[in-house]
């Protein structure tokens, strides 16, 4: 599996927990630690767990990927789900606009993702 195709997994199962505004971006060649990020907002601390379990079960049992690693707690509103390749940032509340992680990274392009293609994907 490409890492483009990760982060769009990875995004679509965000999407079934109900993440808003997911964002995908290409940092190939920006950084020297993952290609993809994919940046997304839940807005309770239960939906924080839901998002980051649905990605790391369904990565798993669907595509055979297991993630490295898993950072943040729920009290801290930012988990960061691990696949190498592609870094999931699931941000709660303000902290999104806090860290502006899209700001940061404004040179990367952004991958189109739409819920609509979310809903292709798992008919696929």
């Amino acid at each position: 599996m490409t890492g483009i195709e990760k982060a769009k997994w990875c995004a679509t199962y965000a999407d079934t927990k109900k993440a808003e505004d997911i964002v995908i971006l290409d940092v190939r060649g920006l950084s020297t630690i993952t290609d993809y990020f994919v940046i997304c907002t839940a807005h309770s601390s239960p939906q924080l767990r839901a998002v980051r379990d649905e990605i790391d079960v369904m990565m798993r049992r669907e595509h055979g990927v297991k993630s490295k690693a898993k950072d943040g707690s729920f009290e801290s509103t930012w988990i960061i789900i691990d696949f190498s390749d592609v870094l999931v940032h699931i941000f709660q509340g303000d902290q999104r606009d806090f860290y502006s992680l899209e700001n940061l990274w404004s040179d990367a392009p952004r991958i189109e993702f739409s819920p609509e293609e979310a809903l292709a994907m798992t008919r696929a």
